[in-house]
């Protein structure tokens, strides 16, 4: 019998979908299969969305059954997870899901003010505290869900979940715990003093383990149920925003954007560096003693995939390209909700402006390119502030995630940051890969080298100095149609 090659089973549950993907530890990605992740309403709370664990937990063995069951050359000997931040999975006394909560839901929105000073939690979290966090999606069960709170026992983010339902071991990885506001990222240990704010129970909180580390063996019973050996072993994997930085290799000092279905910015450095003006997150990366100072843009990628299905139903993104470049001026300029961290609040509302009456030079791809615009001005704003907390000296960036698949975008990217941007081969699945690397960091295996796909170079533009002012004028309209 010929020997089997050995790969790993990469789990990530990102904020719209879920994806399996099945891996070498070269980085090659054999196959990789996705669903989308389901979400209901919580109607307890003005803006609460909740979703199913055990439907999740189906999605994750229906997707890796269809990866493995043409794959007779391979055995997976790793299995590791990645999710979308601030989500989290509750848990009861026998480590049974009692309800999954998703980094879009903002079920502690009214709980906010028991926070008395937010000063202090910045301090010690690297993040103003808002309802994005984990601690007050648990607040709001606590407060108005009796029947969930009645059984509860602990919680895990989403990534860590997945890996103890494949170990049966209960854990905290420091990168998804950074986002709990129960975590003191300078010392990484959970803190006394922020969980005596929230009024829940530090013993009560997983043990922390790092990434890359390997948890345990497969439980049996769930190595029959997906066909696995059970000889594999399960490894701390962790944030998908920590997972695909390290897809792209960075060395320290380094700022990685990744383009998802939000736009962290983010600079790896060896401090844990805060912003005066609270703008900025600091929170721990996946290696022992780094840390990733973040400026977010928000939801990005999300309204670009939206309306690529409103105007280009059934063309791919290569349709799209050709009719960027086809156009001979840009009839309207767009403000569709992202986020600058020098804006105390967010923008709610959003839309397309252009001139009266409408031109017939306004097309599909006028839309389209608006959005990128707005995408790519949202990043500058955000790269500017994270400059402004610490100074990036480096003459390019690394950029990775679907969203960079638009060249029009990265050339808009380079343009409005003046800096070389560096894509590798692998940015499409950029947390995938560094689901790979985790399981190579475990297994003592030898990474794989980094493949440049592309630099793209800025290109000075007057052009760009006036579309850039144009949507800037264009957001403040929005935002003062909203104060009135």
């Amino acid at each position: 019998m010929a020997v089997k090659e050995e790969v790993y089973l990469v789990v990530d549950i990102g904020t719209g979908n879920v994806r399996v993907a099945l891996a070498k530890p070269t980085g090659e990605i054999i196959s990789i299969e996705r669903e989308n992740l389901i979400y209901h309403k919580d109607n307890h709370y003005p803006e609460a969305l909740y979703f199913e664990p055990n439907v999740l937990w189906e999605q994750v063995h229906r997707l890796a059954q269809k990866i493995l069951s043409n794959q007779e050359r391979y055995e997976v000997v790793a299995i590791t997870a990645t999710s979308q931040r601030e989500g989290i999975v509750l848990v009861d006394q026998a480590g049974k899901a009692l309800i999954g909560l998703p980094n879009i839901d903002h079920r502690g929105r009214e709980w906010e003010n028991m926070i008395k000073d937010k000063s202090a939690v910045y301090d010690l979290t690297g993040r103003y505290p808002t309802s994005l966090f984990s601690a007050l999606k648990v607040i709001g069960i606590k407060n108005k869900r009796a029947e969930i709170w009645n059984e509860y026992k602990t919680f895990m983010s989403i990534s860590d979940w997945v890996e103890f339902m494949f170990s049966g071991i209960l854990h905290y990885e420091h990168s998804q715990a950074s986002e709990t506001l129960l975590y003191d990222v300078a010392a990484k240990k959970w803190s006394l003093s922020l969980c005596s704010i929230f009024d829940l129970k530090p013993e009560s909180l997983p043990t922390l383990m790092d990434s890359g580390t390997v948890l345990g063996k497969i439980k049996n019973d769930v190595a029959a149920f997906f066909n696995i050996s059970d000889q594999a072993v399960v490894i701390v994997g962790g944030a998908d925003t920590q997972l695909a930085v390290r897809s792209t290799q960075p060395a320290e000092d380094d700022v990685v954007i990744v383009s998802g279905t939000t736009t962290p910015i983010i600079k790896v450095t060896k401090e844990y560096e805060l912003d005066d003006q609270q703008r900025t997150w600091t929170g721990r990366h996946i290696d022992e003693d780094s840390f990733m100072l973040e400026a977010n843009a928000g939801v990005t990628g999300l309204n670009y995939q939206r309306l690529k299905e409103v105007f280009y139903p059934n063309e791919d993104y290569d349709v799209i390209e050709e009719e960027l470049n086809a156009l001979e001026c840009y009839q309207c300029v767009a403000s569709l909700g992202s986020l600058l961290a020098d804006e105390k609040t967010p923008l709610t509302r959003g839309g397309f402006l252009f001139d009266a009456p409408v031109s017939h030079q306004l097309t599909r791809g006028s839309f389209v390119w608006a959005t990128l615009w707005d995408i790519a001005c949202s990043i500058k704003g955000n790269y500017d502030s994270l400059c402004e907390v610490s100074a990036h000296q480096y003459d390019y960036i690394w950029a990775c995630g679907g969203g960079v698949q638009s060249k029009t975008l990265r050339q808009f990217i380079a343009n409005l940051l003046g800096k070389k941007i560096i894509i590798c081969d692998s940015y499409r699945q950029s947390s995938v890969v560094g689901g790979v690397f985790i399981c190579n960091d475990a297994l003592g295996k030898t990474q794989p080298q980094r493949e440049i796909m592309e630099t793209i170079y800025p290109e000075k533009s007057t052009h760009d100095e006036v579309n850039f002012a144009e949507w800037k004028k264009t957001r403040s309209s929005f935002r003062d149609l909203l104060s009135n």
